[in-house]
């Protein structure tokens, strides 16, 4: 078939099926046996290991470590950390489609969209429990959708280049596939299986413990929310949409809601350490651990970790979001490391200093695991090749489901007040009054500074990239970088780039390979 990466996945997918259908935990993505196609699809395990074999791409390194977070790295939030030329070709807007850092994310998430399709397509007809079958097809339309909102946004648009290709278990043995018209057939798409998972899926705080981290019904109710969100930026009726489905999260009767203990001194820092993991703020994230899970917390570490632990020093704060922070707002020193700045490393208190920052800071949000005594094998991986830690790693917070109502009602002419100062009142500042885009773009940026939220596509649809990647960036530059009172000097770590094009770089070029396989038409202006 011409269209490999679309529809050729059985063999990786049955490979996969066997995988941890009789494991202690979902996550455990061991393969335990052999399978075809013809003698699959017959039992609950099977359904349970077709379910399993879709989260495999969660943990993937080119997914939500690195994967995704290069594109959020275009953005005013951050810099690369360490010489990269291919990084720098999507910083600087002249990808070729051929970077290897950036040639996964598009046939992964295909590649889960197949093994959902497969479940889809095969779980109806097995003979099982009732409740465990609707959950299994739940989980198959929640990860189709929410990897096809990373695939739409970040790909497709309502211009010259329309959505990609959509691939469902009625069309998935097609030998053809072409583009939507515009993205909005895919946000139509999401929407539709997200509700579908809706009444399928349980609540999180029904599963037993081994279940954490699968799908449920927040997490769909949520990215219905942030689907509209997108979709709004080309039709203003779907605003009132995204208020609606944000309040369903609040009432889902899962008890969402900030970590807010009234200590805004240690209640952001609180909220990236493992103890929140399945609390009541994180609605969807990548479950991790010291064997496996996102290195996102040791690819922002400094760079070989001050000689104990080896940190990749990518994705470092610039001067600019440092400053966007108000006096007062606890959540920046929560989020930033600074020169000087106390913190836990290796269970001893150090001041920040750094010989390997070009901006002179680090991010901080994922430092927890790495400041308890002999850390290594107990709260971080013993293999910094594969540093995760036992903190999970947000993509979706309570607070971001705060802020796109508040967005929704500010984009109505209505009054957000009331969620916007529920997260200013968790990071210890005082309350706003009539609250505006400009506030709401403010507390988008210092909330979620770092995470997958995605600053770059904030920017994007909001129309300020152009503008605001017209600047340069900054840091500071230590005269001593190993004495932590050391003074600074300003200095541009980021040149501007006034080659961002509006009309061609809201959307991301898609790799070659997948373009020449497929027979699509790669997106305008790129190449």
């Amino acid at each position: 078939m011409k269209n490999i990466r679309f529809v050729n996945y059985i063999a990786a997918t049955i490979m996969f099926l066997i995988a941890v259908g009789c494991s202690e935990s979902f996550t455990d993505l061991t393969p335990r046996g052999s399978a075809t196609e013809g003698n699959y699809w017959q039992t609950d395990a099977d359904a349970l290991a077709g379910a399993n074999s879709m989260y495999y791409y969660m943990k993937d390194e080119d997914m939500f470590t690195r994967g995704f977070m290069w594109y959020i790295n275009a953005s005013d939030d951050m810099i690369t950390g360490r010489t990269n030329a291919k990084a720098d070709a999507a910083v600087y807007f002249t990808l070729s489609g051929d970077e290897g850092y950036f040639s996964w994310m598009y046939p992964q998430c295909y590649k889960i969209v197949r093994r959902a399709n497969d479940v889809l397509t095969h779980v109806p007809d097995i003979e099982m429990d009732a409740t465990l079958k609707n959950r299994v097809l739940g989980e198959a339309y929640f990860m189709r959708a929410f990897h096809y909102f990373w695939l739409a946004h970040t790909y497709g648009d309502n211009g010259p280049n329309g959505g990609v290709p959509i691939v469902t278990e009625e069309n998935m043995y097609d030998d053809h596939f072409t583009r939507p018209e515009s993205v909005i057939e895919n946000y139509a798409q999401i929407i539709s299986d997200l509700e579908k998972a809706v009444e399928l899926l349980p609540l999180f705080t029904t599963y037993a413990s081994t279940d954490l981290g699968r799908a449920h019904k927040d997490a769909a109710l949520a990215y219905i929310a942030k689907t509209y969100l997108y979709w709004a930026q080309y039709d203003d009726t779907k605003w009132s949409k995204v208020a609606e489905y944000c309040d369903k999260v609040t009432s889902s009767g899962s008890g969402r809601k900030l970590l807010d203990t009234d200590h805004p001194e240690t209640d952001f820092h609180d909220l990236f350490t493992f103890n929140q993991n399945f609390g009541s703020e994180y609605i969807w994230s990548v479950v991790s651990g010291t064997d496996a899970g996102s290195k996102l917390p040791g690819v922002m570490l400094e760079n070989k970790g001050w000689g104990d632990y080896n940190g990749w020093g990518y994705y470092q704060p610039t001067l600019e979001l440092y400053d966007a922070f108000e006096a007062g707002d606890n959540r920046r020193k929560e989020t930033i490391l600074e020169f000087g700045q106390e913190f836990e490393w290796f269970g001893e208190t150090r001041r920040y200093t750094s010989q390997n920052s070009q901006s002179g800071f680090q991010f901080n949000k994922y430092m927890d695991a790495y400041g308890y005594s002999n850390p290594v094998g107990t709260t971080i991986n013993p293999n910094g090749n594969d540093p995760t830690t036992i903190a999970d790693v947000p993509i979706l917070r309570y607070a971001e489901v705060l802020l796109m109502k508040a967005e929704a009602l500010i984009m109505q002419g209505e009054n957000a007040d009331q969620e916007i100062n529920a997260v200013r009142n968790r990071a210890g500042l005082d309350p706003l009054t009539n609250a505006d885009m400009d506030d709401l773009k403010h507390e988008r940026r210092v909330e979620f500074a770092g995470e997958f939220a995605n600053r770059h596509f904030d920017l994007v649809r909001w129309g300020d990239a152009d503008e605001v990647y017209a600047e340069p960036l900054h840091g500071r530059d230590h005269s001593d970088k190993t004495d932590p009172d050391s003074s600074f000097t300003i200095r541009e770590v980021r040149a501007s780039r006034p080659q961002f094009d509006p009309n061609v770089h809201h959307v991301w070029i898609i790799p070659n390979d997948d373009v020449a396989i497929s027979g699509i038409p790669q997106n305008k202006g790129w190449n």
